[in-house]
């Protein structure tokens, strides 16, 4: 499979690891190998699973990441997982982990994720992308330079429009700006 990540198109070697119905967090053995995880076998098995290098943990649109908040350092990755096109909590979760969680590591949009998601979502700190398979994602790439500018503060602009153009106009003592 693959994945654009800082917007290169590029072999994903993580797994994500999903369970069915007839398996519990508490009981699922992780393989080994390079696996994302859901938060749940996360929490379950965290005493095992904490010795791993090779892992990476997932948050569903209606977990919350403070919760692993003292764990940030263990994972290279984390996926936040968008259930439908639709929900958009998952722009939140990666605003957090960046903003007020300080994460720095990759921060990976996994589920239904389409093009037209994807400048937005690297606004909030997005920077790994895992498009749905019936895609193209040659064409998903383009989705980053739909917009040219962006006027909001956010994750990846600090300064709003207004103070970053100068304009023609009066100063502050009264005289004209020319």
């Amino acid at each position: 499979m693959k994945i654009i990540k800082n917007k290169i198109i590029m072999e994903d070697d993580w797994n994500v690891l999903r369970l069915n119905e007839q398996e519990t967090a508490e009981d699922i053995v992780v393989k080994p190998g390079k696996q994302i995880v859901p938060l749940k076998v996360w929490l379950a098995q965290r005493s095992t699973l904490q010795l791993r290098s090779d892992l990476g943990v997932w948050l569903a649109s209606d977990e919350r990441p403070e919760t692993i908040k003292d764990d940030l350092q263990q994972f290279s990755v984390i996926a936040v997982d968008f259930p439908r096109f639709a929900d958009g909590r998952g722009y939140s979760i990666a605003y957090n982990l960046r903003v007020h969680l300080s994460y720095t590591g990759e921060l990976r949009a996994i589920g239904d994720v389409l093009r037209d998601q994807f400048f937005y979502m690297q606004r909030v700190g997005f920077d790994a992308f895992a498009p749905r398979p019936d895609r193209s994602i040659e064409d998903a790439l383009k989705g980053f330079s739909d917009y040219s500018e962006v006027y909001q503060v956010s994750y990846d602009q600090k300064l709003p429009l207004f103070r970053r153009v100068q304009r023609k106009g009066r100063l502050a003592t009264g005289s004209v700006n020319e």
